[in-house]
């Protein structure tokens, strides 16, 4: 497979868990993956609550909101970013999977204080806050695989 395969394969991931899976060739696991995406977002009521949100109606983007559903998609969406990721020829360096990991638990912590947490006084909700904790997660990731990394050549 080419070097390139593994970011095609990512980036169908992040447009949809299950088609990175499905390009692949795993089919099983990417329709599963496809049918738990389809059953978290309209059991979560993801898609009304990205519509919300991008309209700025955040207060009612909360409201419409099923927690209880939607934390499971971060650690779902990651993993099959990673997974596809992975199939494709990436991830071959001790400890890759940190980031995705890492992003999938502070994405999951966003979610759940997406209802109260402001930042500079403004209430991001059940989107914003929950994308912009992609970047502390990426951020510790990557930097634990450099740590664990380099105590791995010294």
């Amino acid at each position: 497979m080419n070097q390139n395969q593994k970011y095609k394969m990512l980036f169908w991931s992040i447009a949809l868990p299950g088609f990175g899976q499905l390009l692949n060739g795993k089919y099983i696991k990417g329709i599963i993956f496809v049918l738990l995406e389809f059953l978290i977002n309209v059991l979560g009521n993801f898609n009304e609550i990205i519509i919300l949100s991008f309209q700025g109606n955040v207060v009612m983007a909360i409201e419409q909101t099923n927690y209880q559903w939607l934390m499971f998609y971060p650690c779902l969406y990651f993993f099959a970013m990673w997974d596809a990721f992975k199939d494709a020829g990436g991830g071959k360096e001790p400890y890759s999977f940190l980031p995705f990991a890492f992003s999938a638990y502070f994405v999951t912590v966003g979610t759940i204080y997406s209802s109260n947490l402001t930042l500079f006084n403004v209430l991001l909700g059940p989107v914003w806050l929950p994308m912009l904790s992609i970047l502390p997660g990426l951020f510790v990731g990557f930097l634990l695989k450099r740590i664990l990394t380099k105590k791995l050549i010294s």
